[in-house]
């Protein structure tokens, strides 16, 4: 699948700041199953856009706004070509072993209910059975509802009250996953959606757990199902905070009003040279 991604954020500022620092994680690599045709960033305020990659591999921008700022847009556009693989991630980046995201975060911390949950499904035959498993339980008991949670919203919070959007299920089937001794990661990205709507009001969360044999492999608890090639993969940590789109502070300034606008489309525009 070839997939249009254009992901706005917009900032407003009733006093204007005197100035702005941000980093973004809006740039998907390529691996098996994905290659990036085409991907630009552009800032609407003149800065320099410094490219580094951090201690995952994510591609990472930077970028300093000196003051006073009013207004602010982040856009990121470009062209992805997708295949599916059954979930399976290969050729990616890896720049630590598995073992490392067996390590807790606050907000994938598994609690009681949390392991009392997971051990119910500890009979699974392997790995693979067990995570198809609670992929599968988690699908049909946290609703989705973009309206009862908040950026701070963790495992444990959204377990107990069932019901949180894409983030909060990944941080819960990760903590499950550690529950169970798998290790497990979080993902940030794009998910092409097959109801016709393209306009979004966030980017997509998923999960990815190591399974022997196999390696990682990615579920998407949000939607019931492995990743596909309606999916774009951008950036990978042990939980939101390290694979957020964007994150910065800013000087001074009064209220802040944010504004994000994402199409993800299919698209059939070829690459430009």
């Amino acid at each position: 699948m070839r997939i249009r991604v254009r992901h706005e954020t917009r900032y407003r500022y009733d006093t204007p700041p005197t100035g702005v620092i941000q980093t973004l994680r809006l740039t998907p690599r390529n691996y098996e199953g994905q290659f990036v045709v085409d991907w630009r960033i552009e800032i609407s305020a003149d800065c320099r856009l410094d490219e580094q990659e951090d201690a995952f591999g994510n591609i990472t921008h930077a970028f300093t706004v000196e003051g006073p700022v009013t207004d602010l847009t982040v856009t990121a556009d470009g062209i992805v070509d997708t295949h599916d693989t059954n979930g399976v991630v290969r050729d990616a980046i890896e720049r630590f072993p598995p073992s490392l995201f067996m390590r807790e975060t606050p907000l994938t911390y598994a609690d009681e209910a949390m392991r009392a949950f997971t051990a119910g499904l500890m009979k699974k035959p392997d790995t693979l059975s067990l995570l198809h498993a609670l992929l599968d339980t988690l699908h049909e008991d946290i609703a989705f509802d973009p309206d009862t949670t908040r950026t701070g919203t963790n495992a444990a919070e959204a377990f107990a009250a069932k019901r949180g959007v894409c983030q909060d299920m990944a941080h819960i089937f990760i903590g499950c996953a550690h529950a169970a001794g798998v290790p497990a990661r979080y993902i940030s990205g794009y998910l092409h959606r097959n109801d016709g709507i393209t306009d979004q009001r966030a980017g997509h969360a998923w999960a990815e757990a190591y399974v022997p044999d196999l390696g990682w492999v990615a579920f998407d608890p949000a939607n019931g199902m492995c990743m596909t090639d309606a999916y774009v993969r951008v950036a990978v940590a042990l939980d939101y905070l390290g694979a957020a789109p964007v994150r910065g502070t800013r000087y001074g300034g009064g209220n802040e009003a944010l504004a994000v606008q994402i199409l993800v489309d299919q698209s059939l525009r070829q690459p430009q040279n």
